[in-house]
């Protein structure tokens, strides 16, 4: 069944029609195009999952941290 739909004329066909529609000139900015969008999906899902995977860090990011001092205690000298 998909080989009759992907015989060799049949995509000739289809790269024809493509060129003829979006012309020559067209298809290197439409490539360009779609490959900056490509990369600034990837990029904005990369900061989604960042976001995601650590949840402590992103809540307390704007806040100081709270460090509490160290009481160490000595054995009274005998």
């Amino acid at each position: 069944m998909l080989r009759n739909g992907l015989e060799p004329w049949r995509l000739v066909i289809v790269a024809i029609v493509f060129l003829v529609l979006f012309g020559s000139r067209k298809l290197p900015d439409t490539a360009r195009a779609l490959g900056k969008s490509m990369r600034i999906l990837k990029g904005e899902a990369k900061a989604m999952k960042d976001e995601n995977g650590t949840p402590a860090a992103a809540a307390g990011a704007g806040k100081a941290a709270v460090v509490e001092p160290t009481v160490t205690r000595t054995a009274p000298d005998a």
